[in-house]
């Protein structure tokens, strides 16, 4: 990326329309009831929920509206979250994971209004498959689906290996779990819908000013090189691109790189071949793929995903031959576009969301998952501000440890973790 280009270079900020730069924090402001550090969807949808209640807020932003992983993810927004329920069941008990899921299905619902109340042009597409390779990985999704269907209500539909040739070009998986109720969008797109929301709500955005220290207090003041603010609340929603704020959180998050590729355009008779009814579709690899139609007919293809600080090497050469193991009928279609950053996993892919005080607020550890959860989870926090704060307490209940080895050895640790389940993909 060079050093003035705005966005990193991808296929999302090639075809997003293009947002005004907001004005760089110089100064003090003393007027804010809430502060917000981070402008992607988290920050933003809290942003909006508290603006159209009447409250004064500032989003802080280090780069760019959406410049991390809410401009670059794979697009496809899943009810539920980045571990399984029965993770959560372990973790607060059955009664307390079965609200918890009910809210993701409300957060999805939520998703969708917004994008309709705000005009938000962000090609939402109904549709997701989770799609099985080998013969356990199919045992366990059908195992997936009752369970889904007896303890949380959750209507899913078993797709055998003809039906879902009737809907997807390729030979590679063994069924699929078809999931109605999610979807995909394009995410650049859907966070200049939200930041133009919010925007128009009052909400004052400044970009380019990162945070570099937390005051915490009864009135908690944000710094930046060039100025601060001083509000009722702060709101932490960094993600993976927090550095030096709040180490209590950075050590429960590990940030890890994922890849998509976007190949030439197809055109339509062939992208529709492809994909017949436009879902969206992941594998059940620890080491996944996932893949939907962009807007122009092109295929975007995720994957690849890399637990140390470095991309992989050859990443060009790797996403070709992933894309051709699923699609071989594409050998003459080039890669036009290839791009990554870093998504933030819990150690248990749980979500981290909570308070680090009475006035400060945060929200973490999406897990790959977190389209849908991060609006759900702007929401909650800024029902909490507002006075309303027993869903998020329950959020809270979920117990986090941080990653082993501190900040010497926490990645090397997890480089051979994932090379263990990448073997066990392969062999087993």
């Amino acid at each position: 990326m060079a050093d003035d280009a705005p966005y990193p270079p991808s296929w999302y900020a090639a075809s997003a329309t293009p947002l005004p730069e907001q004005p760089v924090l110089r100064g003090v402001l003393e007027d804010a009831d809430v502060c917000i550090l981070g402008a992607g969807y988290t920050g933003l949808t809290a942003a909006l929920e508290l603006a159209e209640a009447g409250y004064r807020v500032v989003v802080l932003e280090a780069e760019r509206i959406g410049w991390g992983a809410s401009g670059r993810n794979g697009g496809q927004a899943i009810v539920g979250y980045g571990c399984e329920q029965s993770t959560l069941e372990g973790l607060l008990g059955r009664d307390a994971a079965r609200v918890l899921f009910d809210v993701s299905r409300e957060g999805m619902d939520r998703l969708r209004a917004r994008i309709a109340r705000h005009a938000i042009d962000c090609d939402w597409r109904d549709g997701h498959a989770h799609v099985p390779i080998k013969p356990r990985q199919e045992r366990a999704l059908r195992g997936y689906i009752e369970h889904m269907q007896e303890r949380y209500d959750y209507p899913l539909q078993w797709w055998d290996r003809r039906r879902l040739r009737d809907e997807l070009e390729s030979d590679r998986y063994l069924g699929a779990v078809y999931d109605a109720a999610s979807g995909h969008l394009h995410p650049l797109e859907y966070a200049f819908g939200l930041a133009r929301a919010a925007l128009a709500a009052g909400v004052r955005i400044f970009e380019h000013s990162r945070v570099v220290e937390l005051v915490r207090g009864a009135k908690p003041r944000m710094r930046t090189a060039h100025g601060e603010v001083a509000a009722g609340f702060a709101v932490i929603a960094g993600n993976a691109w927090l550095r030096g704020v709040a180490p209590e959180l950075e050590s429960r998050v590990m940030p890890v790189g994922t890849y998509i590729a976007a190949t030439a355009p197809l055109g339509a008779a062939r992208a529709r071949h492809l994909i017949r009814n436009d879902m969206a579709v992941a594998d059940v690899n620890w080491a996944l793929d996932y893949f939907r139609l962009g807007r122009d007919h092109r295929l975007l293809f995720g994957g690849r995903a890399s637990y140390s600080s470095f991309p992989p090497p050859n990443l060009r050469g790797v996403m070709r031959r992933r894309i051709h193991a699923v699609f071989p009928q594409l050998d003459d279609v080039p890669i036009e576009y290839l791009w990554g950053g870093y998504v933030d996993i819990s150690l248990n892919r749980a979500p981290h969301w909570g308070r680090l005080a009475p006035e400060i607020y945060f929200a973490q550890g999406f897990s790959g998952h977190g389209v849908a959860s991060t609006g759900l989870a702007g929401r909650l926090i800024a029902e909490a501000i507002r006075g309303q704060s027993e869903r998020l307490d329950l959020y809270a209940k979920i117990p986090h440890a941080p990653f082993p080895g501190g900040r010497a050895l926490r990645t090397p640790l997890l480089v051979a973790a994932m090379a263990w389940y990448r073997l066990r993909d392969a062999l087993w």
